[in-house]
C-alpha cells in the first residue's frame, strides 16, 4: 500500500508557473510508475503525465511543451513543473501510482487544486 499527498496547487495568473509535488509514503516510489491526472468541474477526469519506474515520461498533448514530470525516488516525490499556465488549465490535479507491469492505477491522492486566472 502506498499514499499519496499532493501540494503545491494555488491560483496563478495566466502566463505563471507552478510546480506540484506528489509524496509518496508506505512503498518506495521507485517500485511504481506514477501519473497525474486532472479533473475540472463539469469535465470528466483526464490524463496529464505519467513517468515510468525507468523514468520514461509521456504527456497529453494539450501540455506538451509546458509541463515537465519528474521524480526523485531519493525524497519518494514526484514532480509536475508547469508553466505557461492557461485558464483551461483550472482543475483539482491528482497524482495516482501503479505498480510496474500493472495496467491501472491503484492508488491516488486527495488532490490539489489548480486555478489560473485571465
Amino acid at each position: 500500500q502506498v499514499q499519496l499527498v499532493e501540494s503545491g496547487g494555488g491560483l496563478v495568473q495566466a502566463g505563471g508557473s507552478l510546480r506540484l509535488s506528489c509524496a509518496a509514503a508506505g512503498r518506495a516510489a521507485s517500485n511504481y510508475d506514477m501519473g497525474w491526472f486532472r479533473q475540472a468541474p463539469g469535465k470528466e477526469r483526464e490524463f496529464v503525465a505519467r513517468i515510468g519506474w525507468n523514468e520514461v515520461t509521456y504527456y497529453a498533448e494539450f501540455v506538451k511543451g509546458r509541463f515537465t514530470i519528474s521524480r526523485d525516488n531519493a525524497k519518494n516525490t514526484v514532480y509536475l513543473q508547469m508553466n505557461s499556465l492557461k485558464p483551461e488549465d483550472t482543475a483539482v490535479y491528482y497524482c495516482a501510482a501503479r505498480r510496474v507491469g500493472a495496467s491501472a492505477y491503484e492508488h491516488e491522492g486527495q488532490g490539489t487544486q489548480v486555478t489560473v486566472s485571465s
